[in-house]
Formats: structure tokens, C-alpha cells, sequence
């Protein structure tokens, strides 16, 4: 989820030292101290007391309007480095429908951050049980009871949510460094996240079932990264992938002071659904098309003329208030570009509470409202971690019976700390050559009209730069009201299942 993971743009800080001369070499220590160091070692690889094994439970839901039986499982499958050693363990939650054929359709799914556990995507969108989280007027303090989900997608599909290394159950058994070095970077989460879904697939039989990807935010950025690895270097081929609310173009979101009028297109569609929501208009194709065309058109020529024309700026700054709702002269004063930041603080200012860059119209109160400085956390990040981890934590303990002695993390800012941010991993690259190998993959992506933090109008303008492959839509692309977790409302949520369906459907 962008605003803990690639919003916030953390610092990162390089420690230099100067070399070792000979003279400096410290003392070699005696095979006392060696042994001790052995040990000590030996002991941090194995102070955890050992995972269970997986462990079942059947149960049913109402999906679809009807009811479905179903088996869940919990477990751990390790990594192991090149040696064979064990150097972190990932838990997974499995959902499957018994009795059904081997080529039922077997989908993997995966959250963001990085440092999000497979939580949201679980028991939000497409897990056979829910809890409320995501909407307006949802709170910490909710009951974390699960509901069967209608919107699930077990129907037509055997779900599979990972954890990646740090977050959920799943840990790693070597020291910081080493843990960066094998998890905490773009390319080695591709690797070794392949290489689970692989050994899950071989473990429970499934290699001729039909495979497909689901990720969200920075799950989106993993997912075409993935189908083109295990397609071509694990032997694995991926029957379709849905990115949802997908953060797939790091540099083009850019910064607040970005030369480019590329941030500030794909943001200002973003923030004129919200104003159209608050103000009643329904959000479609054909409310959104005028938004569109004057941010491909009008709205870069006054952009690219300059504060030092003031007919232009003018122009620029009086459009972007109507569409934002916020008020002219602070838009004026801003030259017409309005950041993120600004607008979700400016947007909600009458009522003293602020908007949630996931969902702008998703607030809570200001604490500090008259403060110069943003004091206050995401309104809907920090009210969804309680009844997701309280739930999760239920279900995986209690419900299906796999105890465990450890931290919850569904998300954890020590994985995003750690992060190796490397942008020149551009999964569009993989996603081009993804499907360019395999003309029968389904792709979609999906999002919701007025997310702030993986805006819809960065996908269209990407989609619109690739080929085409030969056929109409190779890649489609599906929005819907709400935010960055539209499915949390049920008509989203149930438009998702359908047009997901669709895709599924089409490769049977």
C-alpha cells in the first residue's frame, strides 16, 4: 500500500567507512571464541520453536447466492538459500473446494507495502470470509467478526493468499543483513516468492491446474514481475493476472514540485472523482471522459506555458478548482498545482478532518487542525490494522486451529524500512514480454475512481503506450466507485467479481 511503502519516499542512509589497513587488522580471536561465535550463531537460527504443520478445517459460505463447501488450510513452505539451508519460512492460507477437477483453477494472491501481509485481499476482497474495514465510518474498535463474503471469488477459483518474509506469521531465520540481501529488494522477492508459489503448486498436486496471479498496490507492481519469472524461469505458465489498484509506473507519479505535467494529470482525475462523489455525480466512463480529455489536452498546455503566463496559469488554476472543489484563491496560489497533501487536508477543512489518500472521502478528524504542518496519520490506513489483524490472528489461531507463538504483522514498517527501493525494476517491462509470450493471458487491471495513492489514470495512460498485440483490449481496464480498496463496498466489490469472472471464463 503506497503511502507506507513508495509515497513516503523514506531516506535511506549510507554508513561509509574507510578501509582496514594491515596495521589496523584487529587481534584473531582464539578457537575459544570461534566455537562461542559458532554457537551463538546456531542458536539465532534456531531460538524459534518450529511451525506446526499445516493444519485443515472445512467450512462453507454464501457466495454468489449459493452455498459453497470448502477447505481451509494454513501452513509454511521454507526458503532455503543455495546450500539447502532454511532461511525463512512463508505462511500461507488456502482456500479450496474438494471433490472438484485438477484443472480447477488454482490463483495466487499477493498485498503490497512493501510489508503488507495477503490479509486485505483475504478478508476484504475475494476470501471466502470478510470483516468491514475500508468504508467510511468504519473503526478500530469494530467487532473483528467474520461474514461470509457473496463477493468471494472460491467459487470459480482456488485461492491461495502468501505472506511474504516479514509480514503475517512469516519470518526470517538469518540476521538483518543477510535478510535484506535474500527478501528485502525487488529482485529477490520476485525470486524467491516464484519459487513458493512453485513448491506449493508441486506440494499439493496442482502443477496441471490452471494458474493464475492477483496483487494489490505494490502486489500489482509484484504480479507481472512474477508471471514472467515463473513463465520463463521456473516453468510455470500463468493463465491470466489482475492487478488491483496497481502501483506499476513508480517515476511517473513524481513529486510535488515535478516539472512534468504528468503527476499532476494523473492526480487531478483522481481528485475530481472525489468532488464528483461528494457532490452526488455518479462516477462512470462517461462523467469521467471531459475530465479526461481536457487533462490530456488544455490542462498540459497551461501546465507547460508557466506561472509566467498569467492568462494561462489563470485559466489553469479557476478549471482545477471546479473540478477539485477547493477554493480559488488557495488553487490560485498554488499556480493551479495541487498536491496530494494539500487537497486531502483543504478538501475536508469546513468539517475539520482530513482524507485518507486510499479513499479522499474516507476522513477522520484533524487532531491538530491548526497546525502549519500535517500531524496525523491516514485515516483509513490506521483504522483498518486493528480489525484485520485481530481477525486474521482468530481465524488462523482459533477458527482453523494453527497455533503459533509470534507477532501478527499485517503490516510491517520494519519490511518497508529495510526496502531496497530500486525504480529501474519497472515490472511494465515484464509485463510486455509477459504477455507478448503468451497471447492467451488474460490480463486486467482495476481500480477505484478516487484512490489517491495508485491513481486510475496513470494505468489508462500506460495501457494506451503499449502495443497492441494483435487483438482489441488485450489488457483490460475496469474502475469502479470507491478508492485504493474499492471492493470494500459491496456494488464494487460484486462489479470486481463479475469482470474477474469474465476474465476467468474466458480461458476455460
Amino acid at each position: 500500500m503506497r503511502s507506507v511503502a513508495l509515497a513516503a519516499c523514506l531516506p535511506f542512509l549510507v554508513a561509509l567507512a574507510s578501509p582496514l589497513h594491515a596495521a589496523d587488522k584487529p587481534d584473531k580471536p582464539d578457537k575459544g571464541e570461534i566455537k562461542d561465535q559458532a554457537k551463538d550463531a546456531a542458536k539465532a537460527d534456531t531460538d524459534f520453536d518450529p511451525f506446526p504443520a499445516a493444519k485443515s478445517v472445512k467450512q462453507s459460505a454464501m457466495i454468489g447466492g449459493k452455498r459453497l463447501d470448502y477447505v481451509a488450510t494454513v501452513g509454511s513452505i521454507p526458503v532455503k538459500d543455495d546450500k539447502g539451508k532454511t532461511i525463512g519460512e512463508v505462511v500461507y492460507t488456502a482456500y479450496t473446494v474438494p471433490g472438484r477437477s485438477a484443472a480447477r483453477p488454482v490463483t495466487f494472491a499477493f498485498n503490497g507495502g512493501p510489508g503488507a501481509a495477503s490479509v486485505y485481499l483475504n478478508l476484504g476482497a475475494i476470501g471466502p470470509k470478510k470483516v468491514p474495514f475500508g468504508e467510511a465510518g468504519d473503526a478500530p474498535s469494530d467487532l473483528a467478526v467474520l461474514h461470509d463474503n457473496a463477493n468471494s471469488w472460491l467459487d470459480f477459483t482456488d485461492l491461495v493468499f502468501i505472506d511474504p518474509i516479514g509480514t503475517g506469521f512469516s519470518r526470517t531465520r538469518v540476521d538483518e543483513a543477510a535478510t535484506k540481501k535474500a527478501f528485502y529488494s525487488a529482485e529477490a522477492d520476485i525470486h524467491y516468492l516464484s519459487r513458493v508459489v512453485y513448491d506449493w503448486l508441486l506440494k499439493n498436486d496442482r502443477m496441471t491446474s490452471r494458474k493464475y496471479l492477483v496483487g494489490e498496490s505494490y502486489g500489482g507492481y509484484r504480479v507481472p514481475r512474477l508471471a514472467y519469472y515463473l513463465q520463463t524461469q521456473m516453468g510455470v505458465g500463468i493463465s491470466g493476472m489482475t492487478m488491483v489498484s496497481p502501483y506499476l509506473d513508480p517515476p511517473a507519479i513524481g513529486q510535488d514540485d515535478a516539472l512534468s505535467p504528468l503527476p499532476w494529470m494523473i492526480n487531478l482525475t483522481a481528485m475530481t472523482a472525489g468532488n464528483f462523489e461528494r457532490k452526488g455525480t455518479p462516477l462512470t466512463e462517461t462523467t469521467m471522459a471531459p475530465v479526461e480529455q481536457y487533462d490530456r489536452t488544455q490542462f498540459v498546455t497551461d501546465f507547460l506555458a508557466g506561472p509566467a503566463d498569467k492568462v494561462a496559469t489563470d485559466r489553469l488554476s479557476a478549471k482545477v478548482a471546479d473540478l477539485t472543489g477547493l477554493d480559488p484563491v488557495l488553487v490560485r496560489r498554488m499556480d493551479g498545482r495541487v498536491d496530494i497533501r494539500t487537497y486531502l487536508r483543504e478538501v475536508h477543512r469546513s468539517e475539520g478532518k482530513v482524507g485518507s489518500i486510499y479513499d479522499s472521502n474516507v476522513t477522520s478528524y484533524d487532531p491538530f487542525p491548526a497546525s502549519p504542518e500535517v500531524r496525523y496519520g491516514d485515516p483509513l490506513l490506521e483504522t483498518l490494522i486493528a480489525p484485520t489483524t485481530s481477525a486474521m490472528v482468530d481465524f488462523v489461531t482459533n477458527q482453523v486451529g494453527w497455533k503459533v507463538d509470534g507477532r501478527y504483522n499485517a503490516l510491517s514498517f520494519d519490511v518497508n524500512r529495510l526496502w531496497e527501493r530500486d525504480n529501474s525494476d519497472n515490472p511494465v517491462t515484464d509485463l510486455r514480454k509477459a504477455i507478448a509470450n503468451d497471447p492467451k493471458m488474460a490480463v486486467t487491471i482495476v481500480h477505484g475512481w478516487n484512490d489517491l495513492s495508485c491513481p486510475y489514470f496513470g494505468s489508462r495512460l500506460l495501457i494506451a503506450q503499449m502495443p497492441g498485440y494483435g487483438v482489441t483490449d488485450r489488457i483490460k481496464l475496469h474502475m469502479y466507485p470507491g478508492g485504493h480498496m474499492f471492493y470494500a463496498r459491496p456494488d464494487s466489490g460484486s462489479a470486481l467479481r463479475r469482470d474477474v469472472m469474465a476474465s476467468y471464463g474466458a480461458q476455460g
